[in-house]
């Protein structure tokens, strides 16, 4: 679908230096003319040698190009989803032992409008507020990624970080805190909590020793699922806030019809996904000991 959506030469279509034959030359040198499963075999068989060929449009080699944007990714969507978890499962323990109460309520309400919200208004209302409506005021505001700064700069990087990392954590954590409320209140009900009171054991031993552990598993499967995905980069937040990770590359490569760029994006996303069900699999064995013993 990728393939039949856009013309990879469309950027020489208005160059009056280059003719159509020129053009169904550079098409045959580049083996678009031929059909699109032999295009298909030809590059998953360099690219199960490493080889993810190069980019129409840059001329670079793709591997060079996702090198240099997957550890900006990585900076950002690690961080956030370090937060998100964090900040999920402080309102959804909290949410869940005060069931029914205003505190309760009050997390259940901002957590439906947090995950109703589109990620891009959530952006751009944060960069409105914090960067345009702070500097009209004369008050400290935060940088956005298209101001120029030094990215190996850690203080300049931190700063150009906050806003990007706010607005993922907001709608993630939103979704994420509802798992652990439901979890945690199905898990809470359950006998072998009831006699963990029974036994005397503290408050918070029965919570974070008995019940959290079990509550966790859906948890942690619902992040495994997530990081592959966030791997592809926040497309949207990256491109709001010009952070220059993979989401933003595979999104203007994309747009130009070059599909080794969006392939190879996609290769390292589909391995992650397997690679990270394995992940969440073994850590099953180390949270839940009935999976341990089976």
């Amino acid at each position: 679908m990728t393939r039949l959506s856009a013309d990879p030469l469309a950027q020489y279509a208005t160059n009056p230096r280059m003719s159509e034959a020129d053009r169904e030359a550079l098409r045959e040198r580049l083996g678009l003319n031929d059909p699109l499963p032999v295009q298909y075999f030809r590059w998953l068989g360099l690219a199960a040698q490493g080889d993810l060929g190069y980019s129409f449009f840059s001329k670079q080699p793709v591997a060079k190009m996702i090198g240099e944007r997957l550890p900006m990714t990585l900076i950002l969507m690690v961080t956030a989803e370090i937060f998100t978890i964090i900040a999920a499962l402080i309102l959804g323990i909290v949410s869940a032992l005060r069931q029914y109460s205003l505190l309760d309520n009050v997390i259940t309400s901002i957590s439906f409008i947090g995950f109703s919200m589109p990620i891009f208004f959530i952006a751009l209302g944060l960069m409105l507020i914090f960067a345009v409506q702070f500097k009209e005021w004369g008050l400290p505001y935060l940088p956005t990624g298209a101001d120029i700064w030094d990215q190996k700069n850690p203080v300049e990087l931190i700063e150009h970080m906050i806003l990007p990392v706010s607005a993922l954590v907001i709608i993630l954590s939103a979704g994420y805190a509802r798992y652990v409320r439901a979890s945690m209140l199905e898990v809470l009900g359950l006998d072998y909590v009831r006699t963990a009171r029974a036994k005397g054991l503290s408050n918070r031993a029965v919570i974070f020793k008995h019940a959290l552990r079990n509550a966790a598993l859906p948890f942690i499967t619902l992040i495994g699922l997530d990081i592959p995905f966030m791997l592809a980069g926040a497309l949207v937040t990256e491109s709001v806030y010009s952070w220059p990770g993979m989401g933003r590359l595979f999104w203007e490569y994309a747009q130009r019809g070059d599909f080794p760029v969006v392939l190879g994006v996609l290769l390292i996303v589909s391995t992650a996904v397997v690679l990270l069900t394995i992940v969440v699999d073994v850590l099953y064995t180390f949270i839940d000991p009935r999976i341990r013993l089976s």
